[in-house]
This record gives structure tokens, C-alpha cells and sequence, in this order.
């Protein structure tokens, strides 16, 4: 069997994320039809770079061995069943996938041009991966962990992300990845390449299909026109003449008067002392969120009770950092994004039913945008928020009591 080896399992998937399209709407992001679509169709790999890669070759075999990699319709059956059968390819339409045996070493499998992409626009790159291996008691931990670097014909890096790793289901299950990543603006032609960045062994085989590029393009706000408000007609009551009674006569008797001295006269009406009543003032907004636009990312609705926010760097380590506002009050002050946990406590209850957490980026590190992870957890459940800012749009998460 394929030897044992350690390997250091990262704690949270890093940018490159598992996608729905309810993800697509946090980031306010609506998705066009794909500009491009690599479904592997009937095996011809000729538009694909595989084969000049140092540590992988091509095999026609359904159950390639290490540093082999094979474009199929299905696998099964593989080394002693410790792989799952696939009967079909991510669609099920008769087409091939890319099946991927790691070789020892980790490196690149994995290269093709980006074609009839626009300059300077935002897509997203989703790609269908499956952990072919069973999750034996035999079988090491080490799992495929794919970094996806987009780069310009010279070479130059503009985009990375990575799956972080993949771990065995034990049945056919294809999980989608993907990430938001924006073209240069003085267009060329541009890569993507895969590279596996754990040394193979068993636990470190899979299958990937159905790569596509989207465009994401900004929601348009929906303006609604109110009706048009109805003429108010008032009726007003017949004027009638008031009816004037006449007083009786007042039969004027004679009373004795004392003199009054002036100097005992009280005022009928006390004069009335006590706290001025300040008129009501509006509560300005910090500039960095009246000034940038506030997209929700996440709603949550959760039951009474203490709420941990935790905030993590959702990718490499590169001096992002954010300050956070509670309900437009700062909460955390430029703080740097990193394994460790940004955390924050907050309370849900009937006296506090709505809390706005607004994540603004200070700056966009030395790979942009500025991302995080953020992990709620409330009444025993987790939510998992991956989050995108700029200097211009900040990040908003909706946490309101249930009614």
C-alpha cells in the first residue's frame, strides 16, 4: 500500500469555498451564463497541458496508479476497494472526467489558457472535485489539497486559492468549490493551473469535472414606485347658528369687602421648575459606513441567548486587517486577521432582538480583497460566513431573534 505520511490539516477551507447559490447572493454577486465551460467531453485532452508535468503522466486506466492521472467515464473496483465507484462522470451525461492518482511529490497536474475573458471584471472560477479514497483504518489522513493559481502569460501570479483539504464521504459525493477573482485591466491572455499541494499516499486521490468561469456582476437596486396616493375628501358638517341662551337676571346683593393689602396677594399659578427637556438628536454614522456601500452577506435568526462571533483569515496569511462595528458602534478597532480568532460576544434577547455586525476593511494586504471567515455560533449551531471587502464596499451580517 501507498506509505503513511503526515500532513498538518489546516483549520478552516481557505478562500476557495464551497459554493450555492445562496453564497453567490451574499457576496452580491449575480451570475451570468458560463464564459467558459472544461467538462473533459469525450477524453480529448489536446487543449489541456497535461501531459508535460514533471510528476504526472497520462494512462488510458481506469485506475491509474501513483503520479498517473487518466481521463474516464467511471472507476471502480480500484486497489482492493479501498477507492469508490463512480459510475459517471459529475454530469452523468456519458462524458469523462480528470481522475488524479497524487503522486509522492507535490506540484502541478494541471494547465489551460482562460479564453474570451473581458479585462478588468470579476468572475467566478467553480470547479466539481470528489475524494475517490474510502476512509479506511489503514489509510493515512493525508487528503488532496489543490491550490488554483491564475496567472498572465509571463508567468506573473494574479490570483491564487485553495480548497484546503478534501475529505473522504466514502460514497460518489461531488463537492463544488469555488471563488471570485478579477481579470487585469490590461486584458492578455491568462493560465489557470492546478497543483496539489500534499505529497501523495493513500487518502490523496480524486476526481474533478465541470470547471467554469461566470461573470459576476452587481446586482441592480430595485426601486419601487409607491401607488399613487387617493384625494382625502373631507365632509364637513351643515353650519348651524349656535343657540344663545339668555342668563337669568342677577340680582345684585350688597357685601361688606375687606381692604386688600397688596403686599399678601399669592400669584393663582405656581411656577413649575424641573429638568429641561433636551430635544432628540439623530445618530451620525461612521464615515467608513455612510461612505461605502454595505453589502448583506448573511442572515441569521437564532433564539434568546449569548451569540460567540469569531473571525478568521480566510486565506494565506497576508496583513489584512478590519475593525468591526455593532450596530453602528465600534466593537474591534483595526484588527490583524490571522489563524487565531478575532472573537466577540453578543447578546440576543427580547430588550436586543437586531444586531448589524459591518466588517469595514482598513486594508486589502498584500493580496486583495480583504477576506475573512466568520464563524457564529448560537444555541449549539454553526454558521459559516466567508467574506469579501474592499476599500469601497464593506461587509454586513443580519442577526435577529426569532420570534
Amino acid at each position: 500500500m501507498k506509505r503513511a505520511l503526515l500532513v498538518s490539516c489546516l483549520l478552516f477551507c481557505i478562500v476557495f469555498l464551497c459554493a450555492s447559490y445562496e453564497l453567490h447572493a451574499q457576496e452580491g454577486c449575480v451570475l451570468q451564463p458560463p464564459a467558459l465551460h472544461i467538462d473533459f467531453g469525450d477524453g480529448n485532452g489536446s487543449t489541456f497541458n497535461l501531459s508535460s508535468r514533471a510528476n504526472y503522466r497520462e494512462v488510458d486506466d481506469y485506475c491509474p496508479q501513483d503520479g498517473n492521472y487518466a481521463l474516464v467515464s467511471s472507476t471502480g473496483g480500484c486497489f482492493g476497494g479501498h477507492w469508490v465507484t463512480l459510475n459517471q462522470d459529475h454530469t452523468g451525461n456519458g462524458g469523462k472526467m480528470l481522475l488524479v492518482n497524487a503522486a509522492y511529490t507535490p506540484g502541478l497536474f494541471f494547465v489551460t489558457p482562460l479564453r474570451g475573458l473581458s479585462p478588468n471584471t470579476r468572475y467566478e472560477l467553480a470547479v466539481w472535485i470528489v475524494n475517490v479514497c474510502k476512509p479506511h483504518e489503514d489509510c493515512t489522513n493525508n487528503r488532496p489539497n489543490l491550490r488554483f493559481l491564475i496567472e498572465n502569460i509571463a508567468g506573473t501570479e494574479l490570483a491564487r486559492f485553495s480548497t484546503g483539504d478534501i475529505q473522504p464521504t466514502g460514497t460518489a459525493t461531488w463537492l463544488q468549490y469555488a471563488a471570485i477573482f478579477q481579470t487585469p485591466a490590461d486584458g492578455g491572455s491568462i493560465f489557470l493551473k492546478v497543483e496539489n499541494k500534499e505529497e501523495g499516499g493513500c487518502g490523496n486521490d480524486f476526481a474533478m469535472d465541470d470547471i467554469t468561469l461566470r461573470e459576476c456582476v452587481e446586482p441592480k437596486p430595485v426601486l419601487k414606485t409607491p401607488p399613487p396616493r387617493k384625494p382625502i375628501t373631507k365632509q364637513v358638517p351643515p353650519v348651524t347658528q349656535p343657540v344663545v341662551k339668555k342668563a337669568p337676571p342677577v340680582i345684585a346683593t350688597a357685601k361688606k369687602v375687606a381692604p386688600v393689602n397688596p403686599q399678601i396677594i399669592k400669584k393663582d399659578t405656581p411656577t413649575i421648575s424641573g429638568p429641561k427637556i433636551k430635544e432628540k438628536t439623530s445618530i451620525s454614522l461612521p464615515k467608513v459606513i455612510s461612505s461605502r456601500a454595505n453589502l448583506v452577506f448573511k442572515q441569521i435568526e437564532t433564539r434568546s441567548g449569548e451569540i460567540l462571533v469569531e473571525l478568521y483569515d480566510n486565506g494565506e496569511i497576508d496583513g489584512d486587517t478590519v475593525t468591526i462595528y455593532h450596530n453602528n458602534s465600534l466593537a474591534v478597532s483595526r484588527a490583524g486577521l490571522s489563524a487565531k480568532p478575532v472573537t466577540l460576544h453578543i447578546t440576543v434577547d427580547e430588550a436586543h432582538p437586531h444586531h448589524e455586525l459591518v466588517m469595514v476593511a482598513n486594508n486589502l494586504g498584500s493580496i486583495p480583497p480583504n477576506t475573512s471567515l466568520m464563524i457564529v455560533t448560537a444555541q449549539n449551531k454553526r454558521y459559516e460566513v466567508f467574506i469579501s471587502s474592499t476599500e469601497q464596499k464593506n461587509a454586513k451580517v443580519v442577526i435577529d431573534l426569532r420570534e
